[in-house]
Formats: structure tokens, C-alpha cells, sequence
């Protein structure tokens, strides 16, 4: 077995190596001036069951052709499996035809990886798990709500907060069975408070949504709101302004994919939001590092997955 890294998040790459203890396989990738990218395998892989490494955050774009010329190289290299970890799967979000006129975009990301001969897609908490069902090579969909609800768990222990008082947020209706999940993780048990934030978006305008009315009740208790990804923190910071109206004594987060805009980080250490857990299925970097934000490592669950 080898284990590639794209250089969308070699650190995650090196975690993971270092819990199957193994070294991560040796690739070149070059950047040229016109922006154009050069991936070339190092080693001999002939025969060999293969992984990558790479999550296709932003520059979304850029790692995405990255990661295409990663399977390629490894298909004309006679790799035996490519298998393919995308801890943050692109373009999820467009899944459907929101107006007419639009590309599936998800669809072509997913065709595109079929075609370069993929055995395996592994990812983390996609959009939507009825996406899954477009793939015609086996997916492995992680989910990492259960690390984040053990963290979560932890903190309000800290804070003297009992899981009775504690009320477990969707902040739209398409997060639903993604808050129950948590829940169900943080509380042992599917007998808890769910409640639901309806909110309208504009489709029309990016980065643009509101909370029109809140569903279930939170007043006296602390509202853990639960999503798949945060980009310009508008979603998350208006179901924590509605949360808190309502009578919430306090708004923790947890969101798998911190897929964060420029401006996010500013908005969201300003909102009524007293802590944001994530995971790292992101890169960090340092200008989107704020005091409110937690990282959750999943390198022990990718380990889980694929180890020899």
C-alpha cells in the first residue's frame, strides 16, 4: 500500500502516515508561471494498492486538476487501486439544478473521477447522502459528527451544562437527519430536543441567507447548531441570532468543514457564536485562525479506514 499526498493538506497526509506508520509516498508537483500544474509520481506503484490524499478546498479549482493528474499518473504507472480521500468533497453543494441554466456541477466532478479509473472515493460528511447514489465506483462516506459531539460533550461539561439543557440545532430543514445524527451521538440516545431554523436563501446572490422562524425550543438552555460546512458564516451567525432571541442561554457550533471565505473568521469570532468546533478536514491557515475556533483532528478515522 502507498499513500500520496496532494498539497491541498499534507499535514493531514503526514498524520495519517504516521498512525499506519508508513511514509508517505514520494510525488513531485510543480506550479508553473501560466498557473499550469506538472504531477508526477517518484516511485514504482506498479501493482500497488493506492491512496490520495487530497482535499479539494480553495484554491478549489487548482486542487481539483491536481488531483485528476494524481489518478492519471497513477493509472499510467499501472497502480493496481487508485483510491481516492477527499476529506472535503468540491462542489457538493451544487448537487441540483437550483435555476434553470445551471451545471450540476457535482455530477461532472464525479463523472471526471470515474473516468480516470478510480476503485474507491473516500470522503467526510458530504452535502447531501443522496449524492452518494450518482457514484457508479464504491463510496465510503466518514462521518465525523461523533468526534465533534465528543468534544462538544466535553466543553459544556466544562461549563457545568447538563445534556438536559442542552438543545441541538439544524439551522435549515436540509440539515435535519445530520442534527440527529449528532444528537444522537452527544446524547447516547434519540430522545433529546431537535430544533429546526427555517431559512430562506437567495439563489440569485452568493453568500446570501436569512432566518425566517425557529422551530422547537431553546429558551434557558444552550443551543448546539449542527452543519456540514460554514463559508461566509451568514447561515451559522443568523441561526445563532435566532437561537439566542428565542432565549438561548448560550450558541456552541459544530461544523465538519470550516470552508472559509475571506471576512468569515472576523464575522463569526464577533457573533453571539461562544465556540466553533470543526475538523481538519480543511487546511488551516494562519489568516483564518481565530480565538472561537477548535479543530478536531479525523486523521484517526482515514487511518481506520484504509489501513493494511
Amino acid at each position: 500500500m502507498k499513500l500520496f499526498s496532494g498539497t491541498a493538506h499534507p499535514a493531514l497526509a503526514e498524520e495519517v502516515a504516521k498512525l499506519l506508520k508508513i511514509p508517505v509516498a514520494q510525488s513531485e508537483v510543480v506550479r508553473f508561471d501560466n498557473s499550469e500544474v506538472r504531477v508526477r509520481i517518484e516511485e514504482d506503484v506498479r501493482d500497488e494498492k493506492c491512496f490520495v490524499i487530497q482535499s479539494t478546498s480553495s484554491p478549489t479549482d487548482t486542487h481539483l486538476m491536481e488531483l485528476f493528474f494524481f489518478c492519471d499518473a497513477l493509472r499510467r504507472e499501472q497502480a493496481k487501486q487508485i483510491n481516492v480521500i477527499m476529506p472535503y468533497f468540491c462542489y457538493a453543494r451544487q448537487n441540483i439544478q437550483h435555476r434553470p441554466g445551471e451545471a450540476v456541477s457535482a455530477h461532472v466532478v464525479i463523472r471526471l473521477l470515474e473516468s480516470l479509473g478510480v476503485h474507491q472515493i473516500i470522503t467526510c460528511d458530504i452535502h447531501d447522502e443522496g449524492s452518494l447514489g450518482i457514484f457508479s465506483v464504491p463510496v465510503t462516506h466518514l462521518s465525523t459528527l461523533p468526534a465533534m459531539a465528543e468534544e462538544v460533550k466535553r466543553y459544556i461539561g466544562e461549563k457545568n451544562v447538563t445534556t438536559q439543557s442542552v438543545a441541538v440545532v439544524s439551522p435549515d430543514q436540509g440539515g435535519i437527519e445530520r442534527a440527529r445524527t449528532f444528537g444522537t451521538a452527544l446524547f447516547g440516545t434519540n430522545a433529546f430536543d431537535l430544533v429546526v431554523v427555517e431559512k430562506r436563501r437567495d439563489q440569485n446572490v452568493k453568500h446570501v441567507s436569512a432566518a425566517i422562524q425557529l422551530f422547537g425550543e431553546v429558551t434557558g438552555k444552550t443551543a448546539v447548531i449542527v452543519d456540514d460546512v460554514t463559508t461566509s458564516g451568514g447561515t451559522l451567525i443568523h441561526a445563532a441570532d435566532a437561537c439566542m432571541k428565542a432565549g438561548a442561554t448560550r450558541v456552541v457550533s459544530a461544523i465538519a468543514h470550516h470552508d472559509l471565505g475571506s471576512g468569515a473568521p472576523v464575522k463569526i469570532q464577533a457573533s453571539n457564536i461562544e465556540k466553533l468546533f470543526s475538523t481538519n478536514t480543511i487546511a488551516l491557515t494562519d489568516e483564518f485562525r481565530f480565538d472561537k475556533l477548535q479543530e478536531i483532528s479525523i486523521a484517526s478515522i482515514i487511518a481506520a479506514q484504509i489501513k493494511p
